[in-house]
């Protein structure tokens, strides 16, 4: 079944089809162009186009697909760089130049490389879809091939296979490959979800002990211009203590998104000492590839992340910025002539957001096995204003708060987090479990820091009114023990080895700031000078 293009409007194509379903993918034009049905009519439907629609005409052939938008998964996954529609970028340089034409394709996986695949199962045996059929090895981890379909085994692979040879087959002779296509807005099963409880560390002091994320959590960043949402983003997935990385760029700028991918290539992952490529991939949909792959994008990120969380992986999804998939959804939206919401964004954004948290999370697989998705995101709120629709939509369905603050950045403090707005709902777990396994003062120390920061907070008002002369010498101290922490705690430089924390130095260090504190109170009520303290706790 072929139509025709009747009418053009930007990336918006209306063909002369009537049976198709929403978000089936088409081809339009000679030039093969790739699309998915966004509205249905009785006799046409309106296609959003991922590409460029220049010199795209009308009484062009469409060609329907009869899938949805899908992304690949199997072996070769790790350590590639793909954009919105799972291109692999590196090959299409390569093949076609630095700047992506329209119509042009290639695999998304290695189809022509090897692997030694280890079978778990026998001929005879049942398997039930998306059991695990064997494993092959991926880099450091054992790569888990799941059955698409579930019945007997009549016959199963052993030693090298590659993508484009069958791994198994079915008594009713159903083929089992290595690779499999999955609808990209469609969340992959699991048996159960659980409650996220244990920590995702990721290095950074502020976040670590005093607004935690769990293993399962969702987060966000929201942060005006220059606040360091990215650099804050990167820090974290080079550190954080997880198995697969998927990081998402959704409309970043591209010198951006290069300057990371070369550093990213030259990295070893501080846990196990290999490349940092090897446990990651790459999703970098720039700001000047086409709106409607950029909202496709987070969708084909998370898919992929659920298939290395369903072999049992801790898996860390960061995306920057979720703001500018909404800005895509908006001109989606707009181009569609859909009722418009607050500040012109669709109706659905917020329930949009919401599904696509959800698909975070602590499971039990199929296989049983134990797995999570963790997300972080970025929001990029238009002049800082934390009130606009994409941060409440985000903060309604997060789990934790990381606020970054302008002035803080200014002050050259990074991570510019602002420890009186910001939150985590995942502390109280968190904190029993590292007072479980790193030291039992966790949690006092941690009530000791927050107490200190929030009375310096009081203190800098009153000393504003008064002036800092009229303070006492306990409120000095307590001021200069505040800029201690400030300085020494809070703060760390992403570019040395501070960059990354681990929970033992990162207790012991607030254990020393608060033990010199109380030290020094108690002192300085027995009657020593106030410099002489300061002094010996520079």
């Amino acid at each position: 079944m072929t139509g025709r293009i009747i009418g053009i409007t930007g990336p918006t194509v209306t063909v002369d089809l009537a049976d198709l379903k929403l978000y089936d993918r088409l081809k339009v034009g000679h030039g093969g162009l790739q699309g998915e049905v966004v509205r249905l009519a009785s006799d046409h439907a309106v296609v959003q186009v991922y590409e460029e629609t220049k010199g795209l005409g009308v009484g062009e052939p469409a060609q329907p697909l009869g899938v949805p938008l899908s992304v690949r998964l199997g072996p070769g996954l790790m350590g590639q760089v793909y954009d919105g529609l799972q291109r692999p970028l590196p090959l299409m340089g390569e093949k076609f130049g630095p700047f992506i034409r329209p119509g042009c394709e290639l695999p998304s996986l290695p189809e022509d490389s090897t692997w030694l695949f280890t079978p778990l199962k026998k001929a005879g045996d049942r398997i039930e879809a998306g059991g695990a059929l064997g494993f092959v090895r991926e880099n450091s981890f054992d790569h888990y091939i799941f059955a698409q379909t579930g019945g007997v085994i009549s016959t199963i692979a052993l030693g090298e296979i590659n993508l484009q040879t069958p791994v198994a087959t079915l008594e009713d002779t159903t083929l089992l490959h290595p690779a499999h296509d999955w609808p990209i807005r469609t969340p992959r099963p699991f048996r159960r979800k659980l409650p996220p409880t244990s920590p995702l560390i990721t290095g950074q002091r502020v976040l670590d002990f005093f607004f935690p994320l769990s293993l399962g959590g969702t987060a966000i960043i929201p942060g005006g211009f220059g606040t360091g949402k990215t650099i804050l983003e990167q820090a974290i997935a080079k550190h954080a203590a997880v198995d697969v990385v998927v990081y998402v760029g959704c409309g970043e700028r591209g010198n951006e998104m290069a300057e990371m991918l070369e550093e990213f290539a030259s990295l070893n992952d501080p846990w196990s000492g290999r490349p940092l490529a090897e446990r990651t991939i790459m999703v970098a949909n720039t700001s000047n590839m086409s709106v409607a792959a950029r909202e496709a994008s987070i969708y084909t990120a998370v898919s992929m992340a659920e298939y290395y969380r369903d072999m049992g992986c801790h898996v860390l999804l960061l995306a920057d910025s979720i703001s500018r998939w909404a800005e895509a959804l908006r001109e989606v939206s707009s181009a569609l002539e859909e009722m418009p919401g607050e500040e012109g964004y669709p109706t659905y954004l917020a329930s949009r957001l919401s599904g696509y948290f959800s698909r975070a999370g602590v499971v039990e697989t199929i296989n049983g096995k134990m797995g999570s998705l963790s997300m972080i995101l970025s929001v990029s709120p238009p002049g800082g204003d934390f009130t606009e629709p994409t941060t409440q939509a985000c903060l309604r369905a997060s789990g934790a708060f990381y606020m970054l603050d302008t002035s803080l950045a200014h002050r050259r403090h990074f991570p510019a987090i602002n420890w009186v707005q910001s939150y985590s709902l995942y502390a109280e777990d968190v904190d029993k479990h590292f007072s479980e396994a790193v030291s039992p003062a966790w949690a006092t120390l941690k009530q000791k820091g927050l107490a200190l920061l929030q009375k310096e907070e009081k203190l800098r008002e009153v000393s504003e009114i008064v002036g800092a002369e009229e303070l006492q010498d306990e409120d000095h101290l307590l001021l200069h023990t505040a800029g201690e922490l400030r300085d020494r705690f809070l703060c760390q430089n992403s570019f040395s080895d501070d960059g990354f924390s681990t929970p033992e130095q990162t207790v012991r260090l607030m254990d020393l700031i608060v033990r010199q504190y109380e030290e020094a109170t108690t002192r300085l009520a027995q009657g020593e000078e106030l410099s002489v303290l300061l002094k010996e706790m520079q």
